[in-house]
């Protein structure tokens, strides 16, 4: 699976009709199996991207295209921030939801149980979203996400909410489903050092709509104790100089 992102732009217009263009001229590849990260401040399109390539929103140039096709919508795995649970259906419902939308999703709610074991939900099945903790919330939010059985999936700031230690957990949980499974992720988060612990690549978003690549030369695979070495500190520490002089 191969996502390239070719010129492509977007334009924001708000309700008084005054335009933002967003994204100008993206060019972006994606490769099977990477882990890649998307950074910058606040207002630099990172979400916005996500939904051009979910299909969710519609570019004003460019080509979207995955395994060289056009994308559209339903072609990706999408969760957003928020984990958009639906409060009356149970977890497994919750995690069911692309199989019923997906008629030749081949997926059995025998299958769905098992995950929700996997991930330490399985007393869990019945229960109603607010009956969950957050990183329970998100890893069944996860667990949509994944059973829609698509090789990309598009994680927008899913632990952004999370206390510290939570974290840490989902963050490790998060990379033995993805080396376990070989999908490509594409992940927005605005912490520096998440994005230096899990991914091959990190795309810094700079306010003026250009991008800059770094590649994150730490050993596979990872474990929680490379959170404390020089070596992701010093990575760190040089993006954080490169975004804290920035202004939108």
């Amino acid at each position: 699976m191969t996502l390239v992102l070719k010129n492509v732009s977007y334009t924001f217009t708000n309700d008084r009709k005054q335009q933002n263009k967003v994204i100008s001229q993206l060019n972006m590849q994606i490769n099977q199996g990477e882990f890649v990260s998307l950074i910058g401040k606040s207002g630099t399109g990172k979400s916005t991207i996500l939904k051009l390539i979910t299909g969710l929103l519609k570019q004003d140039e460019g080509e979207i295209l995955v395994n060289g096709k056009f994308v559209s919508l339903g072609d990706v795995g999408y969760m957003p921030q928020r984990d958009l649970l639906l409060p009356w259906r149970s977890i497994i419902d919750n995690i069911m939801i692309a199989a019923e939308l997906q008629k030749d999703l081949e997926i059995t709610r025998a299958e769905a149980v098992n995950w929700l074991a996997r991930v330490g939900l399985a007393e869990y099945e019945n229960a109603l979203p607010n009956q969950l903790s957050g990183g329970m919330r998100q890893r069944a939010a996860f667990l949509r996400a994944l059973l829609t059985n698509k090789d990309l999936l598009l994680l927008d700031e899913p632990f952004g909410a999370l206390d510290a230690l939570t974290k840490k957990e989902m963050q490790a949980w998060l990379l033995s489903i993805w080396q376990e499974l070989n999908k490509t992720i594409l992940f927005i988060t605005h912490d520096l050092e998440e994005a230096c612990f899990l991914s091959d690549r990190i795309i810094l978003l700079h306010p003026n709509k250009k991008m800059e690549e770094i590649k994150v030369e730490l050993p596979r695979p990872r474990f929680p104790e490379l959170l404390h070495s020089i070596e992701l500190a010093g990575m760190r520490y040089e993006l954080e100089k490169k975004i804290t002089n920035e202004t939108v």
